[in-house]
């Protein structure tokens, strides 16, 4: 039997937001640092088996975001529990399999990751089907218990809390089943920092606050805070440092409407954020589960602006549930920010909370679980020899609707 560094660890992600990938890329920079001779390689699963059209979904898939939040949050709660319109959205995203197939014979892993519950879909209709019986993981990057993550037959679930473990539990999944590893984040977040040498480099003076606004990767910020910002209702000792993402247009407006104030610092897309982070009094952000889990892991106290329904409402809740962040609904902005920034004794137990309920190393955490399933698994033989699979071809969409998916669904009754 090969042992684990002599196999492969194959992520499967996807690019409907940015928190799917980021995951992955924690996953592939703690097994850099901490074991150089694992191979692990990441697929992007909607360009593999949509490779026309996953450019294009990206695109729709923000703008539905943003102008049409309260469907997407519809259909959230529709499909939150396993019913039919759920079972119709996970036969959507197995459509071209065949291709997935195909690149499991290529790469011949020992294990396969999912950070996006489309590709946890496909792998587990693919083992339900008897095409593979490579071990299945799926890293959940939010901290919710949507249907959409959960199937039949994945092997092993990597959650961010206590609270979704418990949930999947309720749900029927095994405990056994379960690893509460913390969401994964860059190893970068949990490395010590000298804040003071820091504050100087963004030219902040020491009793400077620091509230560091951040829209995402899309940079997707509030016009309440915009509007907030203008009207300089706030302390003459706050620093605003705005991050605006990969949005060069509302960069290029902030920063020819801020250019002279002093108080407010725009950035647009920033590669160094755990700095940011780091010498950060308050954030205040989008409730992604990414970006909270690094908020996390550097123990900073969280204003969570206007969640969208759906994975960033159960995000919140969680984050205002264990004490660490406050919401801002519309309209109180402005009440909520000004509370926090001139309480230091609140922030400092919102801070205090973090630290209780933070996972340091996170990602290594995800990777040492991933090689203790492969050591139980005892592979006794190469993953091409003796496993009596089907050779995969394109079904007859019939005999494919009609006789597998029957088959797939069923176990959830």
């Amino acid at each position: 039997m090969r042992s684990i560094y002599e196999q492969k660890i194959i992520i499967l992600t996807g690019s409907l937001g940015e928190g799917h990938n980021q995951a992955s890329k924690a996953i592939v920079e703690s097994a850099k640092r901490n074991y150089p001779h694992l191979r692990v390689k990441v697929v992007d699963y909607m360009e593999l088996t949509h490779p026309r059209l996953h450019v294009a979904g990206q695109f729709f898939f923000v703008q539905w975001m943003k102008h049409f939040p309260s469907v997407y949050g519809y259909l959230f709660q529709k499909t939150r529990e396993e019913n039919t319109l759920i079972q119709m959205l996970k036969r959507f995203s197995t459509f071209s399999l065949h291709k997935l197939s195909t690149m499991l014979e290529t790469e011949n892993p020992a294990i396969v990751v999912s950070t996006f519950p489309p590709a946890a879909a496909g792998m587990s209709l693919l083992k339900a089907m008897g095409y593979t019986n490579v071990p299945t993981a799926t890293v959940m990057t939010d901290h919710t218990d949507h249907s959409y993550w959960i199937h039949s037959h994945t092997d092993y679930y990597m959650v961010g809390s206590d609270v979704v473990q418990v949930a999947l539990e309720r749900k029927g999944v095994p405990s056994e089943k379960i690893s509460v590893t913390g969401i994964p984040v860059n190893p970068m977040y949990s490395q010590p920092v000298d804040s003071e040498r820091l504050r100087d480099y963004y030219g902040l003076r020491p009793s400077e606050q620091v509230v560091l606004i951040m829209g995402g990767g899309e940079g997707m910020i509030d016009k309440e805070i915009i509007e907030l910002l203008k009207s300089r209702a706030y302390p003459q000792g706050v620093r605003f440092m705005v991050v605006c993402g990969r949005n060069v247009k509302l960069y290029q407006v902030l920063l020819e409407e801020f250019l002279d104030h002093p108080q407010i610092t725009v950035m647009g897309y920033v590669d160094r954020m755990h700095e940011l982070m780091a010498i950060a009094d308050l954030m205040v952000t989008k409730p992604g589960g990414l970006t909270i889990s690094e908020a996390l892991t550097m123990e900073r106290p969280m204003l969570l602006v206007k969640p969208l329904p759906g994975q960033e409402q159960d995000n919140a809740d969680y984050l205002v549930g264990i004490g660490v962040a406050r919401q801002a609904m519309a309209g109180e902005l402005k009440h909520q920010l000004l509370t926090l920034i001139t309480s230091p004794s609140l922030l400092q137990e919102m801070k205090r909370r973090a630290a209780i309920n933070t996972h340091k190393d996170s990602a290594l955490l995800v990777l040492t679980r991933l090689m203790d399933i492969q050591q139980n698994q005892r592979l006794s033989r190469e993953w091409s020899e003796d496993m009596n699979l089907v050779p995969y071809e394109v079904l007859n969409r019939e005999v494919y609707v009609n006789d597998a998916l029957q088959h797939y669904y069923d176990s959830y009754r």
